[in-house]
């Protein structure tokens, strides 16, 4: 009985090591996939929204929108050539938290937006969450929410 009991509990232990680097993994994937997107988006990549973003995406903007896939997409048909002395800004992530469920994860963090004027730069900081569902192997998000932050 002792063996037994010892074996279900070793099994245990297999399981949830197991599970947990399968979990680190996919944190590691979603963590590089959100920088990626990051600096994408900092340079209007087109490829780079159509791979991140599902079909079936809900974004609920920091303004209050609510849209769709489509219409970021359709974003890039109406864009024109991007003036080089405009302002450009850049994007990034820190605070990330991860959390994976399986073949559904929800990400969580603070994203910074450095624009670079002739007058100075300006920063805005949002909190952003979304939830990625896995499908065919790859990470999409399905939902996006986008708070920004007041000025701090």
């Amino acid at each position: 009985m002792k063996k037994h009991i010892y074996f279900v509990v070793l099994s245990f232990v297999f399981f949830t090591q197991s599970v947990n680097a399968q979990n680190n993994t996919e944190i590691q994937i979603l963590t590089q996939k959100l920088h990626d997107f990051m600096a994408g988006a900092s340079v209007n990549d087109e490829q780079i929204h159509d791979d991140f973003w599902a079909e079936d995406l809900i974004y609920t903007s920091s303004s209050g929108l609510r849209f769709g896939k489509q219409q970021i997409m359709d974003g890039f048909k109406n864009q024109e050539e991007s003036d080089p002395a405009a302002p450009s800004t850049t994007y990034t992530a820190d605070e990330i938290i991860i959390q994976v469920y399986d073949d559904v994860a929800v990400v969580a963090f603070k994203m910074t937006g450095v624009t670079n004027a002739p007058e100075g730069d300006d920063i805005t900081y949002y909190l952003n969450s979304g939830t990625f569902l896995k499908r065919n192997e790859k990470w999409k998000v399905v939902n996006w929410q986008a708070t920004r932050i007041p000025n701090q």
